[in-house]
């Protein structure tokens, strides 16, 4: 399991937010250049917080006894597999193709990327994890319920780190990102 405390905490030093200054967060959807496929990414980002919390939430259900095992189960599967895939997907899909774009129309986003990349590893670290432990509570519920809880605890404790992480490197990425495709108009 990967601990919190290797994960960075604070968020990005100021200087890294590049052009926010200039493209405050509270005009974004207001600006000629926000377009649609911002709207989508910005929209997978706050999927990925909702997932996070339904998955901590469903895990402390289960730990309260006020969830059925079985149940608890069957949300962990669905809810658990589409939080792990879509942000290994959507992970992929940003350092092949948007980080590198952005990175060519202002070089300036290198330097907070580095530091992007390094949350995404934790997060790999994290979500592979999560995913160990999530397989191993699900088969146990069948076996053994009371050892299946016992484990719910680990995966109560990665559900809260990948929510504390996913919260801050979310709007780290945002601040970073959006102000370079708005300056820049691109992703139209």
């Amino acid at each position: 399991m990967t601990d919190l405390t290797s994960i960075r905490t604070t968020p990005m030093p100021e200087e890294m937010h590049l052009l926010l200054t200039d493209y405050p967060r509270d005009g974004w959807a207001a600006h000629p250049n926000f377009k649609r496929a911002t709207e989508q990414w910005m929209g997978a980002h706050r999927m990925f917080r909702q997932l996070a919390e339904v998955t901590r939430t469903e895990t402390e259900a289960d730990l309260d006894k006020t969830r059925d095992p079985d149940d608890y189960a069957g949300r962990l599967s669905i809810y658990g597999n589409l939080l792990v895939r879509n942000l290994h997907g959507h992970h992929h899909w940003e350092d092949h193709s948007y980080f590198p774009e952005l990175s060519a129309a202002d070089p300036r986003f290198d330097a907070g990327l580095e530091i992007l990349e390094k949350d995404h590893e934790a997060l790999d670290g994290l979500l592979d994890g999560f995913t160990s432990a999530s397989n191993r509570v699900i088969k146990l519920i069948q076996l053994d319920e009371a050892q299946a809880r016992d484990q719910a605890g680990a995966i109560h404790e990665m559900a809260v780190n990948i929510e504390t992480l996913l919260e801050r490197h979310l709007a780290d990425e945002e601040d970073l990102a959006v102000p370079i495709i708005l300056h820049h108009k691109l992703r139209g």
